[in-house]
């Protein structure tokens, strides 16, 4: 039976506390990210403070199941962080208990916020986005003449397509109109050209006012009785000014929500698996019928009888039979009416097709939408419980609380799931990828950094030390620490001159004998490098001399022999042997050429440098022994 400790209670008030915090500053800032992006339907509008006040709420309710993943990342993240930069941490392992046992409160709670997060965005989210895009939608029909764009065609006003090249926001001038005017009737469409307008609201909000200036009005007569007439079809007007009034209301009223009845964003589960399979039979249906069609037009049926069949079929199989011997035979114009018979059939054959695929592709996009919103119902609560995952273990390796270093970890991993999460949408919804594959795109990558933290953060592994990725850096790039050897203030044994003295004798002619035998500032053999390898072991027993005799005069009181001590290099013992430690990395660096050879001129290099870092210690050596001989006989 699972029974919670203080413990477990004591860091979930921590969370508890943070959550709250965070949860509504997230949900702020994603409500500014969604504001901004709808900013342009809501000014200038002359919304009343209730329909404000029910876009907000809505807006809230719709973010609600993606403020909850940041707001446990962020959350968990500075429980722990601030657990770790209190020592708290290091007493809870102390006593014996794991950083994972002490996760088993906040797994508890991250659990219930999944559940809750996946309530929301099956139950709550559905019903706030059908309220909100409906808002907006209401919102694009109020006040259009605010909304007209450049260089597109805008449908805003009712029977009324408005084009506008440039337009003036300060003065509200329109350059360049073109207006289509519809009706009921096909027929009775009228096209209006000018060179410059303006579009105004009246008074009373009950119609637009549409000034032209400098163009032309054509407009079909047909329905007005004289359409039969071969003399006069159309009726074409030139004016310098022409004032057109639209029957517009300005009242805000919702419209219509018929329109998002297709869109899976506003379905629940039950609501999206029910309309899938209606469309799954739906449009399978009109596949058949399509596929039957095609069939009957391509491979029809003969209705010929078998003396008729038989005849044909001779015909057709006979030598002299050329379909193009045929065509020349026929007369110029009888050729020209063959010729536009078969193009008008392919273009209706063509246009037809484009019409079915137009419709068998929107079936498809319905079908893809709807698949997708199912599993996003799933994948955006388990992100709450990832997260958690990848802010705990994060924040105690790091142990920094506070807002500072926790939000921008934060933020760069929520940037990592914004984009994999949004591209693997796009490219499903685009049928570019399979759905599986888009939807599961960030869950893949973010799982394994889950539990790599998790894994780092319980071993106490120091992934974020910045001196260990600072010290392998160096160890790349063959870069090193100078010596800093300072005169020390208390002395608890002098150093053994003489005998010091006597080591480094010995040690200048051990590296002198080295140096002439081994030929460092030669090209070393590739072969032995890569493949046949033999380890040098001299120079690692060199160095622990010379170490041992800096440890010991590093207890004197002259200046001139702690000057000396600082020009001793820090050896490296093994990078002039091979490139790396492990046999079978040498054997795959060398069959990899351009890496081959990019460590091969690597070790050549520290060949070099040993061969100077030998020199300065025979050098130094020298100097130390007479410094000693001087005064320390």
């Amino acid at each position: 039976m699972l029974r919670f400790k203080k413990l477990d209670i004591f860091i979930a008030k921590q969370f508890g506390m943070l959550f709250t915090g965070t949860f509504f500053i997230s949900l702020f800032v994603l409500m500014m990210q969604f504001l901004w992006r709808s900013i342009d339907d809501l000014i200038g509008k002359g919304l009343t403070v209730d329909v404000l006040a029910q876009f907000f709420g809505y807006m809230a309710l719709m973010l609600v199941p993606q403020a909850l993943p940041l707001a446990v990342l962020l959350s968990s993240l500075m429980t722990y962080g601030n657990l770790g930069e209190s020592s708290e941490l290091t007493a809870i392992k102390s006593a014996g208990i794991s950083l994972f046992q002490s996760f088993r409160g906040l797994i508890a709670t991250t659990i219930l916020i999944t559940i809750l997060s996946f309530y929301f965005q099956n139950n709550v989210a559905p019903i706030a986005q059908k309220h909100i895009y409906q808002l907006l939608i209401s919102m694009k029909q109020k006040s259009p003449e605010l909304e007209i764009p450049e260089g597109v065609f805008y449908d805003g006003i009712p029977q009324t397509n408005l084009y506008v090249e440039k337009k003036d926001l300060n003065t509200g001038h329109l350059y360049n109109i073109m207006v289509y005017r519809m009706t009921d009737s096909y027929e009775d469409q009228a096209i209006i050209l000018a060179d410059s307008g303006m579009l105004q609201s009246t008074a009373e909000k009950k119609h637009l006012i549409l000034n032209l200036w400098n163009g032309e009005w054509f407009e079909n007569m047909r329905s007005q009785g004289i359409g039969n007439s071969a003399s006069v079809p159309y009726r074409r007007e030139t004016f310098a000014h022409k004032k057109i009034v639209i029957d517009f209301s300005d009242d805000f009223s919702l419209s219509d929500a018929a329109g998002l009845s297709n869109d899976a964003r506003t379905k629940s589960l039950a609501k999206i698996k029910h309309d899938k399979d209606s469309l799954v039979q739906v449009y399978d249906s009109v596949g058949r019928a399509y596929y039957k069609e095609a069939k009957e037009l391509y491979y029809p049926r003969p209705k010929l009888n078998k003396t008729q069949l038989s005849s044909v079929k001779t015909l057709t199989q006979s030598k002299g039979f050329n379909i193009d011997s045929i065509y020349t035979k026929l007369s110029a114009d009888k050729r020209r009416e063959v010729v536009d018979m078969a193009l008008s059939n392919v273009q209706q054959e063509v246009g037809d097709l484009e019409f079915k695929s137009m419709v068998t592709s929107d079936g498809d996009k319905l079908l893809r939408q709807h698949a997708i919103e199912e599993i996003n119902k799933f994948t955006l609560a388990l992100t709450c419980l990832i997260f958690f995952f990848i802010g705990a273990p994060l924040g105690a390796i790091i142990r920094k609380g506070g807002l500072g270093l926790p939000i921008i970890i934060s933020v760069l991993v929520f940037i990592i799931f914004y984009i994999l999460d949004n591209t693997g949408y796009k490219m499903s919804r685009q049928g570019d990828w399979a759905i599986w594959f888009g939807k599961g795109l960030s869950p893949a990558v973010l799982i394994p950094m889950a539990i790599f933290f998790t894994y780092k953060a319980n071993n106490d592994s120091a992934v974020f030390n910045a001196d260990m990725y600072k010290n392998a850096l160096m160890r790349i790039f063959g870069l090193r620490m100078k010596r800093n050897i300072v005169r020390k203030e208390v002395l608890i044994s002098d150093p053994h001159y003489a005998e010091d003295a006597k080591i480094l004798e010995e040690l200048t002619a051990e590296i002198r004998s080295y140096a002439q035998a081994k030929r460092l500032t030669l090209l070393p053999n590739p072969i032995k490098v890569f493949f046949e390898y033999h380890p040098d072991h001299k120079i690692e027993q060199l160095s622990d001399i010379l170490e041992r005799v800096i440890e010991d005069l590093g207890n004197t009181k002259n200046r001139i022999i702690l000057g000396e001590l600082n020009k001793y290099p820090i050896i490296a013992t093994k990078a002039h042997t091979r490139p790396f430690e492990h046999r079978w990395m040498n054997i795959v660096s060398a069959i990899m050429v351009p890496v081959g050879i990019f460590f091969y001129l690597r070790m050549w290099r520290f060949r070099f440098r040993l061969y100077r870092d030998l020199k300065e210690i025979t050098s130094t050596n020298t100097n130390i022994i007479e410094e000693i001989g001087k005064n320390y006989k």
